[in-house]
């Protein structure tokens, strides 16, 4: 992330103010040129040149241009060809330039770090990843895979694959960079979390364990074949990349995204010293040294940038000179050795106003000696000794070692005859020149010897440029030691420490400070970042003899000084009333000296060896000379290549906020174009390095993020995604910059930054207009996360004024409500253009014929649209519709939280959005022809969709839709009314009353159709609620209507089909009288659901529906019991015929007594009553076999029964004084007694079965059977109203 504090109180370069500048050129003498630290020096070697640097500048940038080609000899193919070339040339030396700078800033930051907390970028997908994963789910699809998957989850991979990966807008979205591999997961685990919710719970199966079964699947396809371990392998590799880069990864990067080669980079990185870091920090020195002059002669000259008000020049140098107050702070923080003074600069604690250069009063940061530290590690390695001769083979010996004023340590033992050891010490010290000690002892053999023998000694002083290999010393030994060549074998080596920049010996006069010409151990110390001095030690001393202190030195070559005896090579250090001269006893080390000398000194003007450079550009002279450093030769390699005009350039000189654009340029091409999707955002290392050049070479901030914001805008613009939360950050920093609102309080404000934001300004509101028109395709399926949302957010930023003043609700409002007015108009347009792309394919996949046919005649789309049918057009709509209820379902499940605060303007476009689309709707139904109903499910489509969105609902498409179909559903019911009076009518006529279902088939018909029409009503789910009654009034009074019609043509069918039966016992109740029954059941069960109203008036049709078929039951089962007793009183007609006292009964008596005499008779009247049992019994399994009701057999069972025995009682009754004939006595007890046991087996109850009628026919049938037993003597022949199971069996 792009840190506002890395740039806001940086500094600008003069370049800004100088428009007629070269961007790489040096600016002309006395332009641009800042005067050396020198310029007020007086001896010799105080001045600089500054012609000769000016002049040479120039010429690196501008003189090596190839000059342009005659007319008169170059064609005008070759002047294009020439000025190409030119133009290349010019922009790799730029590019050289540019990365000479940022090296430096890779080599040695000291301002910015690589933030660790950047939000991590996802890999991004490409259009071949793309289609590669599209393969893997179809192969899933398809059944080609080992992922073993249910049928849900296989639903919701094909509903995914459909509805996003084969998607145009995630196509567009791989195009423009945006799309992740994060991304897709994302989508699909908000796709599935809907289908997991609204399954139904399964025990031990949490719906949590599903939606990770369905990932890891999901994962599983996504990947394919690959190694999981090698991708993640791949992944955290590229993640750490992302994360943290080395410096060598940081070249590299900036190598590629300036396009500088490799052997390039090789010979600039080592010609500009990167990998020593004192060059570096004075390289820094000198930089900011050059910035605060530079600010003093803009201050001076008056040559200002075009500041928005008169005021700000003050200021200007202000800001010039604080942001290089706090480079040069934080140069002094960073830490010069571990364990080093905390000697600071009292200067940096002066008002910013003061210049750093002006010492003052030199008291002020006068170095003591004791502020001079220096702390020194020391490895002493002792190896062997020679030259023991005088002691016993077996003798022991060994050796001690210590640092003067330090501790002493001992080496193992050892036989003489084999001196070795290879024992290391390690010390410290403070001494610059200290001693090291190494002793050599023998044990005494001696009882009464306190110490050891000292054999001999050696006294070391090591310098930190003596050699580090093991050397043999010769030992001093004492006078009586027999062995005088004894000899040492050691390896002293002392580390320099980081504080110590250069030690050795030199011979050196001053004025002030080593009065003497004399040869001295110096030691070149960095107290801190801007303080160095130059000591002197002697031996076994911590604090220095003498010090100068570099501070306002010149230091460069000189001759040989005549009179001074010693040295051969001089070199000395100039300032204002003092120069001190040192030599050295060879050239390498003088070029040493004056090379850390020069960066100590933080001077402009860079010593040249006067004899160096002759001798490594002479004939034959590309091999370096031995006393030439490693530094000069790779400088004189680099300029042997051309690249000395780029290493010695002033970066002063430069108009760093151009080489800043375009380094920013370039860096953001190379970002969109790597392996993440980064929306705009640097990487932390691209961040690190752009932070570190800003605050290096005092790009303004506001420049940088304009800048920034203009690239951004152009990407935008191109299709690629771009963060507006990006967008959002660098246009607030730049708004609070120019409307002064700084948090760092108020800062200068050119008037090119203030048109420049004015005109990013304007661009940046119609990109975002222009986004959130087109927020389907921009932001598909509300990807990336949160962007749209951020993108309303960055419009309301945008829209104010001011950094301060809010911009009214009503202002944002309208600008949204605009955008998504024509989003509703975009997003219309193409989804009838995809509509009609889908429709021709499914047309040419149909109708190859017709196709082929249309493509010979070139039909055009208007000619095809002649001849689509009205069907068609139906169809096309119905699907038309289906795709817009997608599109508002997406906006809400994917846009919705973005436009939370708009949520009034998102119902708005939706209603827009239907707007468009109902004019195609009913431009497609008024082709259709009349009373066809084949329109009514892109009601109940839409129907289903509107009512179940709370904004949309009764809204203003809603009320259309209603409007344009209540007439065709009320023209549909009346139909249908009418269809099934008629249905009625006719199938009455026709009706053969055979068991269709519950009841006939004219009655099956009828209430299916009832049926059907009120569920086909219901669901339409009308939305108003008093039309929804409406109709639901109407079709419950016309289902009571028809079930009242059909219920009296069946009470009038019953009674017409009981007459046209046989009053006989031969009467068997017939199929047709059961089904009538049915009908009347079926029919006060379908009252109850076809009938009823819901609400308040629930019973109002049902009760009166139900009364009519109650009372319509009662009648048929009058009449058929009716029925019954008819054939009942004409069996007792016929028992009537043996009556006491007619003619018949004499006549039957006498022939039966005659006949019995000789044959045997038949038991008379037996038949009649078993004909009527028959009768009875088989009408009673007729009836409870066929009907379907309980309640109504048991009702006709009860009524027969007590007619029945109603009907007998009055028989006997009208006989009462008669005595009944044997036959009549013997029916009527066969009669009555199988009526009761059958009634009572029915289920008939003994309440109704033991009535009065009931105890009166069985008391009379008692009385008659006890009298006929006595008069006639067993003529019953076992007949009796007694129970007895016997007697059944027998009758049976």
């Amino acid at each position: 992330m792009l840190d506002p504090s890395s740039s806001e109180e940086e500094s600008e370069e003069l370049a800004e103010e100088e428009s007629s500048k070269e961007v790489l050129a040096p600016a002309p003498a006395g332009a641009r040129l800042s005067p050396s630290r020198t310029s007020e020096s007086s001896g010799p070697g105080a001045g600089l040149q500054p012609g000769g640097r000016a002049g040479g500048g120039a010429g690196g940038g501008g003189g090596a241009r190839p000059s342009s080609p005659s007319p008169s000899v170059a064609s005008e193919k070759e002047k294009e060809e020439l000025e190409r070339l030119q133009k290349e040339e010019e922009e790799r030396k730029r590019r050289l330039q540019l990365y000479v700078f940022v090296m430096r800033c890779i080599a040695y930051p000291f301002n910015a770090k690589q933030p660790t907390d950047m939000a991590r970028r996802q890999q991004k997908i490409s259009k071949q990843q793309l289609q590669i994963v599209k393969d893997r789910f179809q192969a899933f699809l398809n059944g080609e895979t080992q992922i073993v998957a249910d049928e849900a989850f296989i639903n919701a991979v094909q509903s995914y694959f459909e509805v996003f990966l084969k998607s145009d807008r995630v196509a567009r979205m791989v195009q423009s960079g945006g799309c992740s591999a994060n991304d897709s997961r994302e989508v699909f685990k908000k796709h599935i979390e809907k289908r997991v919710r609204s399954l139904p719970e399964i025990d031990g199966l949490s719906k949590e364990t599903v939606l990770s079964s369905w990932m890891a699947k999901f994962d599983a396809i996504y990947r394919g074949e690959e190694d999981p371990r090698k991708q993640q392998a791949r992944m955290t590799a590229s993640a750490a990349s992302e994360l943290i880069l080395s410096k060598e990864q940081l070249y590299e990067m900036f190598q590629n995204i300036l396009g500088i080669k490799k052997f390039e980079h090789q010979l600039l990185y080592n010609a500009c010293q990167l990998d020593n870091p004192d060059e570096q920090a004075a390289q820094i020195r000198r930089e900011l040294d050059g910035r605060l002059q530079m600010a003093d002669q803009i201050a001076k000259e008056r040559k200002f940038p075009k500041f928005v008000s008169k005021e700000m020049e003050n200021m200007f140098i202000e800001e010039l000179k604080s942001s290089v107050n706090l480079l040069m702070a934080n140069l002094e923080s960073m830490p010069v050795s571990k364990g080093g003074s905390e000697f600071k600069l009292q200067k940096l604690k002066r008002s910013h106003n003061t210049s750093i250069i002006d010492l003052g009063e030199e008291n002020e940061n006068q170095l003591s000696k004791s502020d001079v530290v220096l702390s020194f590690s020391l490895e002493v390695v002792i190896m062997e000794v020679q030259g023991l001769k005088s002691l016993a083979p077996n003798r022991i010996v060994y050796c001690t070692m210590e640092v003067e004023g330090g501790e002493k340590l001992q080496t193992d033992q050892a036989e003489a005859s084999k001196p070795t050891w290879g024992t290391q010490g390690d010390f410290s010290t403070t001494h610059a020149l200290p001693a090291v000690k190494v002793k050599l002892f023998t044990e005494s053999t001696g009882v009464l010897a306190l110490e050891d023998k000292e054999l001999g000694r050696v006294v070391l002083h090591p310098t930190p440029n003596s050699p580090k290999q093991s050397e043999w010393h010769k030992m001093t030994v004492s006078k009586n030691c027999p062995d005088q060549d004894l000899k040492i074998k050691l390896a002293v080596r002392m580390d320099k420490p980081q504080n110590m920049k250069h030690s050795g010996y030199l011979w050196a006069i001053g004025k002030n400070v080593w009065k003497r010409w004399k040869k001295r151990f110096f030691v070149l110390v960095q107290v801190s970042q801007y303080t160095f001095a130059m000591c002197s030690y002697r031996e076994k001393k911590a604090e220095p003899q003498e010090l100068l202190q570099l501070d306002g030195y010149t230091v460069d070559y000189t001759d040989p000084q005549p009179g001074l005896e010693g040295g051969r090579t001089f070199f000395n250090a100039v300032k204002e009333g003092d120069t001190v001269i040192f030599a050295s006893d060879d050239e390498q080390d003088r070029i040493l000296w004056v090379q850390a000398m020069y960066r100590a000194t933080g001077q402009s003007h860079k010593p040249v060896p006067p004899t160096q450079v002759q001798k490594l550009n002479a004939k034959g002279g590309n091999v370096p000379q031995l006393d030439a450093p490693i530094s000069q030769f790779y400088a004189d390699r680099a300029q042997k290549h051309g690249m000395d005009e780029f290493i010695s350039s002033n970066p002063c000189n430069f108009d760093h906020a151009s080489l800043f654009e375009m380094v920013q340029r370039l860096t953001l091409d190379h970002r969109l174009n790597d392996s993440y999707s980064c929306l705009g955002w640097f990487s932390p290392g691209q961040v690190f390095v752009l932070d570190e050049y800003c605050a290096r070479n005092g790009v303004r901030g506001c420049h940088r993020h304009l800048c920034y914001l203009k690239d951004l805008l152009e990407r935008a613009e191109n299709g690629a995604m771009i963060d507006p939360t990006l967008l959002h950050y660098s246009f607030a920093f730049c708004a609070s910059h120019v409307h002064g609102n700084r948090p760092d309080g108020i800062g200068t404000v050119t008037v090119e930054e203030k048109e420049r934001f004015e005109e990013i300004k304007e661009r940046l509101r119609l990109l975002l207009e222009n986004q959130i028109t087109h927020f389907r395709y921009c932001f598909p399926f509300g990807r990336p996360e949160g962007a749209l949302k951020a993108t309303l957010s960055l419009l309301e930023r945008v829209l104010m004024k001011d950094i301060v003043t809010p911009v009214p609700q009503e202002e944002v409002k309208t600008v949204i409500r605009k955008c998504l007015e024509q989003a509703a108009l975009v997003n219309y347009t193409r989804l009838s253009e995809y509509a009609k792309i889908e429709g021709k394919k499914r047309e040419m996949y149909e109708h190859p014929v017709f196709c082929l046919a249309s493509q010979v005649m070139d039909l055009t789309i208007q000619n095809v649209g002649r001849l689509v049918t009205p069907a068609k057009k139906l169809e096309d709509t119905i699907r038309l519709a289906e795709l817009v209820i997608e599109v508002l379902q997406q906006n809400e499940e994917h846009h919705a939280e973005a436009f939370a605060w708009w949520s009034d303007l998102m119902v708005e476009h939706a209603e827009t959005f239907l707007s468009l689309f109902a004019v195609d709707m009913d431009a497609a139904l008024e082709v259709q022809p009349p009373d066809t109903w084949d329109s009514f499910p892109l009601f109940q489509l839409l129907n289903d969709f509107l009512r179940a969105d709370y904004n949309l609902c009764n809204g203003k498409f809603h009320k259309h839709l209603q409007d344009l179909f209540a007439p065709l559903v009320v023209r549909y019911v009346d139909l249908m009314e009418s269809s099934i009076a008629q249905s009625i009518h006719r199938g009455f006529e026709r009706e053969s009353w055979e068991p269709v279902n519950n009841g006939s088939g004219t009655s099956e018909d009828l209430f299916w159709k009832l049926d059907a029409l009120q569920t086909f009503i219901r669901d339409l789910h009308w939305p108003e609620e008093e039309f929804g009654k409406h109709l639901e009034q109407r079709l419950k009074l016309m289902a009571s209507d028809m079930i009242e019609s059909c219920v009296k043509r069946t009470r009038i069918a019953f009674e017409v089909k009981l007459q046209k039966t046989s009053r006989s016992t031969d009467f068997r109740v017939p199929q047709s009288i059961c089904t009538m029954f049915n009908v009347m059941v079926d029919a006060k069960a379908q009252s109850t659901k076809l009938c009823s109203m819901e609400m308040g008036q629930e019973h109002q049709y049902h009760s009166k529906i139900d009364e009519l078929i109650e009372e319509t039951v009662k009648e048929m089962i009058t009449l058929l019991v009716a029925k019954f007793v008819t054939i009942l009183e004409g069996v007792l007609t016929k028992l009537s015929r043996y009556d006491e006292g007619t003619l018949f009964s004499s006549f039957l008596s006498f022939t039966v007594k005659a006949a019995s005499k000789y044959v045997d008779v038949p038991k008379p009247g037996m038949d009649v009553a078993d004909a009527y049992v028959t009768f009875v019994r088989h009408s009673q399994d007729v009836l409870r076999d066929k009907v379907n009701e309980e309640m109504y057999i048991e009702r006709l069972f009860d009524q027969w029964y007590t007619s029945s025995m109603n009907v007998i009682c009055t028989w006997l009754t009208d006989r009462m004084d008669l005595q009944l004939h044997i036959y009549q006595l013997k029916t009527l007890i066969r009669m009555v007694k199988k009526t009761y046991r059958d009634f009572r087996l029915q289920g008939v109850l003994d309440s109704t079965l033991n009535s009065k009628t009931y105890d009166t026919v069985r008391n009379r049938l008692t009385v008659e059977e006890a009298t006929a037993s006595v008069s006639e003597g067993g003529g019953l022949q076992g007949i009796t109203m007694k129970d007895s199971d016997e007697e059944d069996e027998e009758d049976d």
